[in-house]
C-alpha cells in the first residue's frame, strides 16, 4: 500500500520542486513546504518558491504564508505542519512534504530535541527562590507561564517543579511547550522518504545558472523591497542566501557581476552544507542521484514500483 505521507529532501537546485509536483499529480496529493525560507511571503524568486502556475497544479501549503518581520522556529513550523497534515488526512489525500531544511524533517520524523541544558546560575537562583517562596507560592509563580506543568506536577515534587521553572527561566518557553513539540513526530510507518543527492559539480553548475537567471527575472526588485523595510538583520529571512550580496550591489558597494558571483559562491556553500546534513542525519533515506528530471523520476519509480501505472 502507498504511504499517505511522502518526504522529499534535498539541497537547493536539486530538482525537489519538479519531482514533488510530478508525484503529487500522480497520487492526487497535496504539497507541504519544509523549507525555512520559502515560508515567507517576501523573496519568492530568490528563495525559488514554486511559481503561481506550479501552485495552481496541486494544492500547496505553508508557502509564502509568513511575513518577513516574523521569525518562525522549527517548533512553530512543526506545529503548523502537523495541523496541515491532519487536514490533508481528513480529506483522504496523500501529502508530499518537500524542502531543504534538514531540521524540519528531523523534527517531523523524530520530534524536537529536549529543552537545553540549564545554566548553573539559573539552577542556583531557582533553588534559592524555592526555599524563599515555599512550595505553594513557587507553584503559583510557575502557573503563570506554564499552567499545564503547575497543574500536572504532584504535591511536594520539588525536583519537577524546579525543573519546569528552570526551563522557562532559561529559554523563555514553558516546559509544556517543549514537551508538546517532542510529541509531534510522525509515527513510524506513516511516511516514506527520499533524499536527492545529485553529483556535486552538476549541482553547483545548476546553482550558478539559476542565480544568474534570477538576476534577469526581478530578483533585484524583491531584494530592494525587502531591504527598504529596514528589518532586524537577525530575522531569518534577512539571512536568505544571496540577499546580503545583492543588497550590497543595490547600495552601490559592488558591481552586479561581482554581487552575482558572490551570491553564487554562497549558494554553492549552502548546497554543500545541506548535503552534509543529509549524509549525517538522513543516512538511512533512499537516495536519488540523478539531476535530470526524467532520470530522477525513473529512480523514484524504481524505489516505489507501486506507483507504476
Amino acid at each position: 500500500m502507498e504511504p499517505r505521507i511522502w518526504l522529499i529532501a534535498g539541497p537547493t537546485a536539486s530538482g525537489k520542486s519538479a519531482l514533488t509536483l510530478r508525484l503529487a499529480e500522480a497520487v492526487g496529493g497535496e504539497i507541504v513546504n519544509a523549507d525555512s525560507m520559502q515560508l515567507y511571503a517576501d523573496l519568492r524568486t530568490l528563495t525559488a518558491r514554486p511559481t503561481p502556475q506550479e501552485e495552481a497544479r496541486s494544492p500547496h501549503h505553508l508557502f509564502g504564508v509568513v511575513d518577513a518581520a516574523e521569525g518562525w522556529s522549527a517548533g512553530r513550523w512543526l506545529r503548523a505542519a502537523r495541523e496541515v497534515l491532519a487536514d490533508i488526512a481528513a480529506r483522504e489525500h496523500p501529502a508530499v512534504v518537500v524542502g531543504g531544511t534538514g531540521l524540519y524533517f528531523r523534527a517531523l520524523t523524530q520530534g524536537l530535541a529536549e529543552a537545553p541544558e540549564i545554566p548553573p546560575e539559573v539552577r542556583r537562583q531557582t533553588a534559592d527562590d524555592y526555599d524563599a517562596l515555599g512550595q505553594e507560592a513557587f507553584r503559583a509563580r510557575l502557573a503563570q507561564p506554564d499552567p499545564a506543568a503547575a497543574a500536572r506536577i504532584a504535591a511536594n515534587d520539588r525536583q519537577r517543579l524546579s525543573r519546569a521553572w528552570e526551563v522557562y527561566a532559561a529559554t523563555g518557553r514553558p516546559l509544556s511547550d517543549w514537551q508538546a513539540d517532542n510529541a509531534l513526530a510522525l509515527p513510524a510507518g506513516a511516511w516514506a522518504a527520499v533524499a536527492l543527492e545529485p553529483p556535486r559539480e552538476a549541482l553547483y553548475a545548476r546553482c550558478d545558472a539559476r542565480l544568474a537567471a534570477m538576476a534577469e527575472t526581478g530578483v533585484l526588485d524583491e531584494v530592494a523591497a525587502l531591504a527598504a523595510r529596514d528589518l532586524d538583520p537577525a530575522l531569518p529571512l534577512m539571512k536568505a542566501v544571496g540577499f546580503r550580496e545583492l543588497a550590497a550591489h543595490l547600495r552601490g558597494e559592488v558591481s552586479l557581476p561581482d554581487a552575482i558571483a558572490a551570491a553564487q559562491r554562497e549558494t554553492r556553500r549552502y548546497a554543500k552544507r545541506q548535503t552534509t546534513w543529509m549524509r549525517g542525519q538522513m543516512a538511512d533515506w533512499p537516495r536519488l542521484t540523478e539531476l535530470n528530471a526524467e532520470d530522477q523520476w525513473r529512480q523514484f519509480i524504481a524505489l516505489n514500483p507501486a506507483l507504476t501505472p
